[in-house]
């Protein structure tokens, strides 16, 4: 279960409700330029303590008023236990602070007349379907930017875990059952906003990787950000994802967000990301040139989406198109976090009516130094005080995040039912199993354990113990390793497996495989009974009756 899949846009107001916030405070004042100024010493004395309390092993901010960028500055190091320090063009994976400079480069396309925001994905990508036929001939770029087009926020996120590339995961999203009706609900989908973008992209014949460096990147001198991991990695000066173990950061996992570049695989650095920020205060204006119209940037801040309440100011957090919109303790704003669990934490706050913007970027998770900052930031700014440790308190809610999903799954598979039900022979459970989402799975033999093979060519294996009867565990996430999840078999009459279910593959309820008799063919495509489909999207029971 990574952060980007689920949290990345800080769905987690719910949860930070307990901070129990204050009253807002009386403003001190006009804020001027001297007024902020006198704020950066101070925010740069939060960011070194943050950094030497351990509280992130490095991070990299920079600070834009008007079309000025006033503030750019490294802390700590790329990587924990090696002398290597960041600084302001340190290459930081950005998460899903992607979402909006995908908008951005997306409003580009509609300032040219490429597409609209209302352009029709049927029309642009005839190839694509969501699981209704209506949904899928009326859908549109703003739909998907805004997350309402039904897709589950999970949708996708489960074939990306175990190998499968963009095309394929995108292709395979009219197997997911809706989580609501069409432009009724909100529900972050990464792949969602991957297709919108994508599909965006394809009048002008170029991906869109080479689409985001055409019109955003290469016009505001982002020399070092890219849409492609494999840029990311050339670059010497980049930091490392860290995760804690046994109390200290680790850099230990990797993380290839390709599939999903739109939605979270931007590498960027502070001074780049500055100069993004300059063109949005200057509404599409950089260095004195119209790059973007107007009206194209400002649709992305309209507030189409509500997101429930935000705990600051009690008023209703919305969504526009990529963008967080909030009217909190100190006004309008705009905003959006991004985090990997495998160690990446980022953050970009803009108050457009005071044409400020702030942008954090952390090599940790979990963490919640960039909030944290920015909160204390704007409070210097409008208040002239830091209202209370924000670092603190958001480091607090992003610590105790994971903890009690894991200690629920060790609590539901810590001790096997007494008495417990032995296996079967290793024979009754091997085989092959496919659906037509996750495609087919292999489990065979190794020892006293089975081994489970996903994704194309069984690209990723898992090995399964027993734990009671049919049921077997496996530990999938590599964020999580003591993490536990359940992978059950329904035996039939003859005494052999006629169904796999995959606990950490079964979000949308499509984690039930049938047997079947034959490798599958060359495309991938898998072929299964006809009753399957209908099993799969109506019970996660293994045994549900065709």
């Amino acid at each position: 279960m990574r952060l980007d899949r689920n949290l990345c846009h800080l769905r987690i107001w719910a949860a930070i409700a307990v901070i129990a916030l204050l009253p807002c405070a009386a403003s001190a004042g006009p804020i001027t330029p001297e007024r902020i100024a006198a704020s950066l010493p101070k925010l740069e004395a939060l960011a070194e303590a943050a950094v030497t309390d351990g509280a992130v092993p490095g991070l990299a901010i920079a600070v834009v008023h008007g079309d000025e960028v006033i503030f750019l500055k490294g802390f700590g190091h790329r990587e924990a236990g090696k002398p290597e320090s960041v600084d302001a063009d340190t290459v930081f994976q950005i998460a899903s602070l992607s979402k909006p400079v995908s908008a951005t480069i997306v409003a580009a396309l509609v300032s040219d007349g490429a597409v609209s925001w209302n352009s029709k994905i049927a029309d642009l990508d005839p190839a694509f379907r969501l699981a209704e036929p209506y949904p899928t001939s009326e859908l549109t770029i703003r739909d998907l930017f805004s997350h309402r087009s039904g897709l589950p926020g999970t949708a996708g996120d489960d074939l990306e875990d175990i190998g499968y590339d963009r095309a394929e995961i995108l292709r395979r999203l009219r197997f997911v059952p809706p989580s609501s009706s069409f432009r009724a609900g909100y529900s972050y989908s990464n792949f969602g906003l991957t297709e919108g973008a994508v599909a965006a992209s394809m009048p002008t014949g170029k991906s869109w990787e080479d689409v985001a460096e055409e019109k955003l990147y290469r016009p505001l001198g982002m020399a070092s950000t890219s849409s492609r991991h494999a840029d990311f990695v050339k670059h010497v000066n980049r930091a490392a994802l860290h995760v804690r173990v046994d109390g200290a950061w680790a850099a230990k996992i990797r993380r290839d967000p390709d599939a999903q570049a739109p939605a979270g695989g931007v590498s960027s650095t502070a001074r780049d990301l500055a100069q993004w920020v300059r063109l949005l205060l200057g509404d599409g204006v950089y260095a004195g040139k119209a790059l973007i119209a107007a009206d194209a940037l400002d649709q992305t801040h309209v507030p189409l989406m509500t997101r429930g309440k935000n705990p600051v100011s009690g008023g209703e957090s919305f969504y526009g198109l990529g963008w967080n919109v909030e009217f909190g303790r100190h006004g309008l704003s705009w905003g959006h976090a991004g985090a990997f669990s495998v160690g990446a934490r980022t953050l970009v706050t803009i108050f457009p009516k005071e044409k400020l913007g702030i942008v954090i970027l952390a090599n940790a998770f979990p963490t919640g130094v960039p909030e944290g900052l920015s909160d204390s930031f704007a409070d210097l700014v409008f208040d002239g005080a830091v209202e209370r440790d924000w670092v603190k308190a958001w480091g607090t809610i992003y610590s105790g995040m994971f903890g009690p999903v894991v200690e629920a799954a060790k609590a539901t598979f810590a001790v096997p039912p007494s008495p417990s039900r032995p296996a079967r022979p290793a024979s009754a459970y091997a085989g092959r199993y496919a659906n037509d989402f996750i495609g087919e799975a292999d489990v065979s033999s190794a020892g006293d354990s089975l081994v489970l093979k996903v994704g194309p060519a069984g690209a990723r294996s898992y090995s399964l113990t027993h734990f009671d009867g049919d049921l077997f565990l496996t530990y999938p996430d590599a964020e999580m390793p003591d993490r536990p999840t359940g992978v059950s078999f329904a035996v039939g009459p003859d005494g052999k497996a006629s169904a796999i279910t995959i606990g950490f593959l079964d979000d949308n309820h499509l984690g039930t495989l049938r047997r079947v008799a034959t490798r599958l063919a060359e495309t991938g495509h898998p072929r299964r009974p006809a009753c399957s489909r209908r099993v799969a999207k109506q019970s996660r029971t293994v045994g549900s009756p065709c």
